[in-house]
């Protein structure tokens, strides 16, 4: 294309799997802020979970292309097929499987305009597991079949850089939230905690994720055993830890003060509201989207790594404050109760998802009219 855009591009998102997680959830909130949100597909690899469900009630048709694994070659073909056949003008990938088959599949289709969002690169991990030199390597070869790759901070994209991506070929669009989602509710407070079984008076602390390694849980398992006995440590999310999570919470006498709320597509405005301060225990994170959540809950933040706040503005983000990761230091920031909630803070409104989504669709067009 030469000249400007005058119709609605066909866009098709290709996503590994539609269980509950940050970048699934992402997906399905930035859709309908999409200006070709009418003309917009999603095809997951796998997993057509929860957030599957809740696309299709949002009106946004989902295909499964049923693929069995990792090395499942079969399913390349198929994507390409369904790319082919849908006609699409930009073939949007999400999570390292998605961008690998959907970059080889949109090529053999003929897509020109090819994007990738890199959602979880951490410095030594992917998506929660451990980088390796041929992940790398596949990776990276993968890659050069795109057309641009979307990092979701300049954290991201300097790793990116430093793995050998041209830097020419990254663009920074930060992930997004809908901030007045989030608002406190004191009415939702109470119903949460009665729900819960949580005290009125209970000092709640929280965090919010999946339930693997990476995410440090155990450290706050652990801290909690340190603080008053009145604390109550509310876990939000499900994942491969959570039997070795329980385990380590029976073995430090702190089993009943444990609460497990487990995996929430809809709920989690609530949780917040019910939380007395929020922490990120994960030293190596892309983004830190649960702890932009919780600022727009009014909460105070406390986090061991969280590129979307390092390196703001001084006062963007007054309730947050950035911690040391051991046991004792996450203690020495929870000993005592925070008092009222925050304002929020401008840092929220830096990551409005309308304002995420119209960087996107300047992509897109950007891309569409060079190609």
């Amino acid at each position: 294309m030469t000249g400007p855009v005058t119709r609605p591009l066909k866009v098709l998102h290709v996503i590994t799997g539609l269980g509950i997680g940050g970048a699934e959830q992402q997906l399905r909130l930035l859709l309908p802020h999409m200006r070709h949100a009418a003309t917009s597909r999603v095809v997951t690899l796998t997993n057509p979970g929860p957030v599957a469900d809740a696309l299709r009630a949002d009106g946004f048709p989902v295909a499964h292309l049923g693929m069995r694994g990792n090395r499942d070659l079969t399913a390349l073909p198929r994507l390409a097929r369904l790319i082919r056949h849908g006609g699409y003008d930009v073939v949007h990938t999400h999570l390292y499987r998605a961008c690998l088959y959907g970059r080889i599949a949109a090529r053999l289709a003929g897509v020109r305009t090819v994007v990738a969002t890199e959602h979880s690169l951490g410095a030594d991990q992917i998506e929660g597991r451990p980088l390796s030199a041929g992940a790398r390597a596949l990776y990276l070869a993968g890659e050069r079949l795109g057309t641009a790759t979307v990092a979701v901070s300049d954290a991201v994209a300097r790793r990116l850089a430093a793995w050998g991506v041209p830097p020419a070929r990254v663009r920074t669009v930060p992930n997004g939230i809908d901030a007045a989602r989030f608002a406190f509710d004191p009415r939702a407070r109470r119903a949460a905690r009665r729900r819960l079984g949580l005290a009125p008076d209970a000092y709640v602390v929280g965090g919010v994720g999946r339930l693997v390694p990476g995410k440090r849980f155990d450290t706050l398992i652990r801290a909690l055993a340190d603080l008053p006995p009145e604390a109550r440590l509310l876990l939000v999310g499900e994942g491969e830890q959570r039997a070795a999570l329980e385990r380590l919470a029976g073995e430090c006498g702190v089993a009943e003060r444990v609460v497990w709320a487990g995996a929430v597509s809809r709920g989690l405005p609530e949780l917040l509201s019910a939380m007395d301060v929020f922490v990120s225990a994960s030293a190596d994170e892309a983004f830190g989207l649960a702890c932009v959540e919780a600022l727009a809950a009014g909460l105070p933040v406390r986090y061991v790594a969280c590129p979307a706040l390092d390196g703001l503005p001084p006062g963007e983000a007054p309730g947050a404050r950035r911690i040391g990761g051991s046991v004792a230091e996450v203690v020495a920031a929870l000993d005592s109760p925070p008092g009222e909630r925050f304002p929020v803070p401008a840092a929220v409104r830096r990551y409005d998802i309308a304002h995420t989504a119209r960087r996107l669709l300047s992509l897109y067009d950007e891309l569409s009219r060079s190609e």
